[in-house]
C-alpha cells in the first residue's frame, strides 16, 4: 500500500490510537519549565530513538532534534512542536482524566501537539518513507514566556538558510497562524536616594518616580498600521513600611505584528526614558527578550502554500480555518521570509490555566493533520 494513501494513514492512526494516549500521559506528567526542559528532552530523544531514528542529539539549547533525510538533501522542512509549558513546577505535573477529557497544566500548550507530531515521526521512520527534501523534527525548548523563542533561535542559527518551510504545531484545532506578533520585554529599574521614612523625608523615594514613570508609559499613542499594545505586567520594591523606597523595578512590554510599529514603540519608550535620566533620575534597563514581527516575504507564493495547508486540515476538521495572528515559533521564521504556518491540532481549552484540557478523541484528526502536512514530503526527486 502507498504510505501516502488516505487508508495508509486512516489505517495507521486507528492502530496507534491508544499509544498515543498513553505517550500523552506519560509526557503530560513531566515537568517542563521554560529553560528547564531536560526532563522532557530526554524522555523525547529516547523515544525517538526507541521508534529506529537514526540520527537524533539535544542541542544546546535542549531542543531534540530528529534528521530524516537531512544528509540526502540540502532544503529542509522543519516540523516542530515545543516541549516547555509556562508553568514553573520542577515535580511532577498533576493530571486527571474524567472520561475522553485529559486535565494537565500545559497538556493541550503544547503537549498534545507534540504528541501528534512524534506519532507522524514514528510513521516515517517504521515505514522507512524516503522524502523529497530534508525533513528535521524538532521537540524545541523556550516557546513560552521568558523562553523567548531560544529553542527556535537555535535551529536557525545551526541550519539557516537549508530551512525553506516551517511548520509549528501549537494552538487548537482549526487555528492556522499566519501573521506574527512581535514583542520587546524588559526590566526597567528605579534608584533613588531613599532613606527613612521620618527623618528622611522628602528624599526621593523610587516608588513614587515609577509610578510618574508607568504613566507616561500609558500616555503613549500606539500606531495605526497595524494592532500595537504595551502592559506593564510586574512591580516590585521596597523593605517596609517606614522606609522610603531606594530601588523599584517593573517588567514591561509592547507588541504588535508590525516591525515598523514596534520600532516606533521601541523609540517611544527610550525617549520617556532619556526624559526621566535627564531630569536626573537613575533608571536601568534590561532586555529581557525580543520576538520579531514579519519580514520580507513572497506574499503570493506564501498565500498558495498557506491555502494548501488550509485545504489538507479542511480535509481531516468539518469547522471552519481560521487565519490569524500569534506570537508562536513562526515568528522566527516569518521574519526571516521563510514560509511558515503555526497550525492547531488538539481540541481543547484554557491554555496557561492548571486546569487545561484536551478531548483525547480528537487525537486521530489532529495525527491525520500531521501526517497529511508531513507526507507532502514523501517520495523521491
Amino acid at each position: 500500500m502507498d504510505c501516502r494513501s488516505d487508508d495508509s494513514i486512516k489505517n495507521y492512526v486507528n492502530d496507534n490510537m491508544e499509544e498515543a494516549i498513553i505517550l500523552l500521559e506519560t509526557l503530560g506528567k513531566i515537568p517542563a519549565p521554560s529553560n528547564h526542559e531536560e526532563k522532557r528532552a530526554e524522555f523525547c530523544k529516547e523515544w525517538f530513538v526507541n521508534q529506529g531514528a537514526e540520527k537524533v542529539y539535544i542541542d544546546d539549547a535542549l531542543n531534540v532534534i530528529c534528521e530524516i533525510g537531512c544528509e540526502e538533501h540540502e532544503d529542509i522542512v522543519v516540523f516542530m512542536a515545543h516541549t516547555d509549558v509556562v508553568f514553573p513546577d520542577k515535580q511532577e505535573l498533576q493530571m486527571k482524566r474524567e472520561g475522553n477529557i485529559l486535565y494537565a497544566p500545559g497538556i493541550g500548550d503544547d503537549t498534545a501537539n507534540l504528541i501528534n507530531l512524534m506519532m507522524g515521526t514514528k510513521y516515517f521512520l517504521k515505514n522507512k518513507v524516503a522524502t523529497k527534501k530534508g525533513i528535521l523534527i524538532v521537540a524545541n525548548s523556550g516557546e513560552e514566556g521568558m523562553g523567548n523563542l531560544k529553542g527556535c533561535k537555535e535551529i536557525f542559527k545551526n541550519y539557516g538558510s537549508r530551512i525553506k518551510e516551517f511548520y509549528s504545531f501549537d494552538c487548537y484545532l482549526g487555528q492556522c497562524i499566519t501573521e506574527p506578533v512581535g514583542s520587546c520585554r524588559y526590566k526597567v529599574t528605579v534608584k533613588a536616594q531613599g532613606g527613612h521614612s521620618y527623618a528622611d523625608f522628602g528624599n526621593e523615594n523610587a516608588i513614587f518616580t515609577m509610578s510618574s514613570l508607568i504613566q507616561e508609559l500609558y500616555k503613549i499613542q500606539v500606531p495605526k498600521e497595524a494592532k500595537t499594545t504595551y502592559n506593564v505586567g510586574c512591580i516590585e520594591g521596597g523593605t517596609t513600611i517606614n522606609s522610603i523606597a531606594q530601588e523599584c523595578s517593573i517588567l514591561y512590554e509592547y507588541r504588535s505584528s508590525s516591525d515598523k510599529c514596534l520600532k516606533t514603540m521601541e523609540n517611544n519608550f527610550y525617549k520617556i526614558i532619556n526624559d526621566f535620566k535627564e531630569k536626573g533620575k537613575m533608571i536601568e534597563i534590561e532586555v529581557l527578550g525580543v520576538r520579531p514581527g514579519m519580514g520580507q516575504i513572497d506574499e503570493e507564493a506564501f498565500e498558495r502554500w498557506t491555502n494548501n495547508n488550509v485545504s489538507i486540515i479542511k480535509k481531516y476538521f468539518n469547522g471552519d480555518v481560521k487565519l490569524g495572528t500569534a506570537s508562536t515559533d513562526a515568528n522566527i521564521p516569518l521574519s526571516m521570509g521563510v514560509m511558515a504556518n503555526t497550525i492547531g491540532t488538539i481540541d481543547g481549552d484554557d491554555a496557561h490555566k492548571r486546569e487545561e484540557w484536551v478531548d483525547l478523541n480528537s487525537i486521530p484528526m489532529g495525527l491525520s493533520i500531521v501526517l497529511e502536512l508531513m507526507l507532502q514530503y514523501a517520495g523521491r526527486v
